[in-house]
């Protein structure tokens, strides 16, 4: 069965500045976090493999961009980087990474590709973060200013805005599971500095639309679907609720409705984790919700209530436990669970609680370890599970969309393979190989042109037996086999990583 998608449907990809760009000390650019991390502690990285080393995309975009188009992209998200614009965040402005953003935003055009823009994708300015970062009320004003710079200076050649990527990350990253800088763990400072984060995407929004009405803005939100071990059980639909106000409520709410979601405040209270809010930021928040969202989309988070209760609790899991789907499917490269149904999942909580606002899949794929032991004699990498992991999403997309779902678009993670925070290159994404070995050649995978073909006909051959898959209530086997080509345990039952 075929299903075709409305005319118009994006098609592409997403990457961000700090992830392909590489250039870190060319063109006038000033320090993020990583580079600073980088330097401190090399050793954090995957094979010590820094920022610095990335895609070369400053360098390569008009021919990236080339191999965009060929892949059938309509539409591509990328992130400006702050500093590269303004060195130390919130000061003199840095002409050569001015002309190289409207050189490459340019080129997307020329092409006939839809360039969205992202603003801030966790790559603070390290002067920023030497004065408190998001804790800092001063950055909620710098990222306002920054915002405002942007929508000035390519406004011509942009209207889709983002104001962040993944906000809840930078929280958990750097203040809660230290996986980013500044690596603290303390449940009242990241409230803070997602607070200020979302007041700083309100504000952006809000001024951006008084100067420019004709844009549209929006966020990018990884919503992960809270699943309770027993729905019927109280106490883990209790901790399936806490979950979801924590981790994707506590974004989503502002962000469409302009104020805090019903219950987490109540929750932040109970245990003295409110942030410092100031008068007239109620305000803000009102005047700064989005016109479209981004949803991107990897895994389901599944839990349960606490066997022992946490009487002071820390972090967010001392509120809840997780616990591993007998019948999970798991991609053991990353640890992560392969559930396409979750795309259907929140496509129909968006539809019934967020007022069907239009939104799109801004994220969405699979990242493999050595990838380069699935290529041909020509380099090529037969990624059938690629091919298939997206069709299986696709279709539970599709059946969300004949439901009446405003999903608009559909973005691969990533067009080409990048490099990932400090996991450097050691899962790879993209439709198009980068190898490292070669000069960092560009080599289009097998998923490459079934994207294409995809995007051309504007139409998914939806994934026989999927739907069923769940209509059974579980998984009668894995399939530890992903497409034709023979690869063998990229999936594997009843097994979980951290």
């Amino acid at each position: 069965m075929t299903y075709q998608f409305l005319a118009g449907f994006w098609w592409g990809g997403a990457s961000s500045a700090p992830q392909s760009e590489g250039a870190a000390a060319e063109g006038g650019k000033g320090k993020t976090i990583w580079d600073h991390w980088y330097e401190l502690e090399p050793e954090r990285f995957y094979q010590k493999v820094g920022p610095n080393d990335t895609d070369d995309f400053f360098h390569r975009y008009e021919e990236d961009v080339e191999l965009m188009c060929k892949a059938g992209f309509n539409s591509f998200r990328t992130s400006l980087s702050w500093a590269r614009l303004i060195p130390d965040g919130d000061g003199e402005v840095n002409q050569e990474g001015v002309q190289f953003y409207r050189r490459m935003i340019s080129c997307l055009r020329e092409h006939g590709i839809r360039p969205v823009l992202n603003l801030y994708h966790f790559d603070m300015p390290l002067a920023l973060q030497q004065q408190g970062g998001w804790e800092n009320r001063h950055t909620v004003d710098a990222f306002v200013r920054y915002a405002s710079f942007c929508f000035d200076t390519f406004g011509d050649l942009a209207e889709d805005w983002l104001t962040f990527n993944e906000p809840i990350v930078p929280v958990e990253g750097g203040y809660l599971y230290g996986f980013h800088y500044p690596a603290v763990c303390d449940m009242k400072r990241a409230v803070q500095v997602g607070y200020h984060t979302m007041l700083a995407s309100a504000g952006a929004i809000a001024q951006g639309r008084a100067k420019h009405p004709e844009f549209r803005f929006g966020i990018v939100l990884n919503l992960t679907p809270s699943y309770p071990r027993d729905a019927a059980d109280p106490g883990d639909a209790e901790a399936s609720r806490i979950a979801d106000l924590l981790f994707n409520r506590s974004f989503l709410t502002p962000s469409v409705r302009g104020c805090w979601p019903e219950g987490l405040g109540e929750i932040l209270g109970r245990y003295g984790w409110l942030p410092e809010r100031a008068a007239g930021e109620k305000e803000i928040l009102e005047k700064g919700t989005i016109d479209f969202l981004g949803v991107n989309y990897y895994q389901p988070r599944r839990v349960q209530k606490k066997q022992t209760p946490c009487s002071a609790p820390k972090l967010p899991e001392d509120l809840f436990s997780y616990y591993q789907w007998e019948d999970a499917e798991m991609n053991t490269s990353r640890g992560w669970e392969i559930y396409p149904k979750g795309v259907y999942d929140i496509a129909v909580m968006l539809r019934d609680e967020y007022g069907n606002l239009p939104w799109y899949i801004s994220e969405n794929g699979i990242g493999i370890m050595d990838e380069e032991q699935f290529a041909d004699e020509t380099g090529m990498i037969l990624d059938d599970y690629r091919i298939r992991f997206i069709r299986r999403h696709l279709t539970w997309l599709a059946q969300a969309m004949q439901e009446g779902c405003a999903c608009f678009g559909y973005h691969i993670w990533t067009f080409l393979d990048n490099w990932s925070w400090c996991n450097a290159f050691k899962n790879r994404y993209g439709l198009v190989r980068l190898d490292k070995e070669h000069g960092n050649a560009r080599i289009p995978k097998r998923s490459f042109a079934w994207f294409a073909q995809t995007a051309a006909t504007n139409s998914i051959e939806l994934e026989k037996g999927e739907m069923a898959r769940y209509e059974r209530g579980s998984l009668s086997q894995c399939e530890k086999t992903m497409g034709d080509n023979g690869i063998r345990n990229v999936c594997a039952l009843r097994t979980f990583h951290l």
